[in-house]
């Protein structure tokens, strides 16, 4: 399972290792990977208890999580700090995430394949970013896929990748060089 994060990045630290753990005892305890869904709730009823005692600060983060199990196959689950949570088949979080969920909910279709559904993506961000144009400094990509054999992978994007699909889209940030070419990262 991968997560992403939008919020206070130490309390999604404090959150991931809590996650690990418990992905952790459970591989111990049942011998098998946890249900994305179940990783899930438990991260949730955390959250949700710190919302419910005096004295104690709330979570301040949101999450995505995409991940696979053999019952579900491919999952996408959002949380707030709150610790609702709920599955999803395309959701933003953070700064424009009204906007975001407007536009995807336009765009997306339920056939679609991972170059298809990346093309989204970056046509989401370029919209609803304060900047003009992306760059892959300012926003990272990751996928969730199954090889042909069977095998489940998690592929975090390299700075090349993304510049590489914000060209295909037409997004990327134009730069001037010193000599005043125009370099286009």
């Amino acid at each position: 399972m991968i997560c992403a994060v939008a919020g206070m990045t130490a309390d999604a630290n404090i959150l991931i290792n809590y996650a690990r753990q418990a992905a952790q005892r459970y591989l111990l305890t049942y011998n098998e990977d946890i249900p994305c869904e179940q990783l899930v709730r438990r991260l949730c009823d955390l959250k949700q208890g710190y919302t419910q005692h005096g004295g104690l600060r709330p979570f301040g983060v949101s999450f995505i999580y995409a991940g696979y199990d053999p019952q579900r196959e491919f999952q996408l689950y959002q949380s707030n700090p709150s610790g609702n949570y709920g599955g999803w088949k395309a959701t933003s979080v953070g700064a424009n995430n009204a906007s975001a969920q407007s536009l995807l909910k336009q765009d997306y279709k339920e056939d679609c394949d991972l170059k298809e559904a990346c093309g989204i993506a970056v046509k989401v961000l370029s919209k609803t970013m304060d900047s003009t144009k992306l760059s892959s400094e300012k926003i990272e990509f990751a996928t969730v896929g199954k090889t042909k054999d069977g095998r489940i992978y998690h592929h975090l994007w390299g700075a090349d990748e993304i510049t590489t699909l914000l060209k295909e889209h037409d997004l990327a940030k134009d730069e001037t060089g010193a000599d005043g070419d125009r370099i286009v990262s």
